[in-house]
């Protein structure tokens, strides 16, 4: 199914659908600031293990990323963030970056294994952050798969939903997306280290 959202006005009528999926442990895709990415809501179990089926890998060794509104219930899924750490977050969010960071015992609860690490991101994408807001939580969201192959440069949200219809609850049409990925920055040592370049540029 495919639902068309405005991507500066986004009708909440239609959101409210959506919401409704994924109050139901539903799998989405969505459009972000970079590419399209799937996604399901935090506190859905069901939802979480149907994307890691979906990527095909367990649930404990995917990384998921959370689709948050803003920082401020950061402190909620990572440990304590010294300043230098959170004053470049704050600087570069919203916008095209997952940064790595230590994840407290909530993220535990809602992931297989002892997990680690947690990537969070906050896009600058009005669509994703609608959804997020009226959802009142986190998205659980992970890149495209495909026979193990990352669909990097799908933007065609029509062509996203001609190959994953049977695979999840709905494809968001919220206009072409980006063919470039986020910039993920490692923040779990003492120093920041890039480990993945992408659209996002650090201020």
């Amino acid at each position: 199914m495919l639902i068309n959202l405005h991507p500066i006005n986004p009708n909440i009528r239609d959101v409210k659908k959506v919401i409704d999926l994924l109050n139901r442990d539903g799998v989405i895709i969505i459009p972000t600031d970079t590419i399209y990415a799937m996604a399901c809501k935090l506190e859905s179990k069901k939802g979480i293990e149907r994307m890691a089926k979906l990527a095909g890998k367990k649930v404990e060794k995917i990384n998921f990323s959370l689709l948050c509104a803003d920082l401020s219930h950061i402190a909620d899924y990572t440990t304590l963030i010294d300043k230098a750490i959170f004053r470049l977050l704050k600087t570069n969010l919203p916008g095209p970056f997952t940064f790595i960071l230590k994840a407290n015992s909530n993220v535990t609860r809602y992931f297989a294994g002892n997990k680690k690490t947690i990537g969070i991101r906050v896009p600058n994408n009005t669509i994703a952050q609608t959804i997020i807001q009226e959802l009142g939580m986190p998205l659980v969201v992970s890149t495209i798969h495909h026979n193990d192959v990352v669909l990097e440069y799908m933007t065609d949200p029509e062509e996203i939903e001609s190959k994953f219809e049977n695979q999840v609850d709905v494809v968001i049409d919220g206009g072409f997306g980006g063919n470039e990925p986020s910039t993920i920055i490692d923040c779990t040592e003492s120093e920041p280290v890039i480990v993945r370049q992408g659209k996002g540029i650090v201020n």
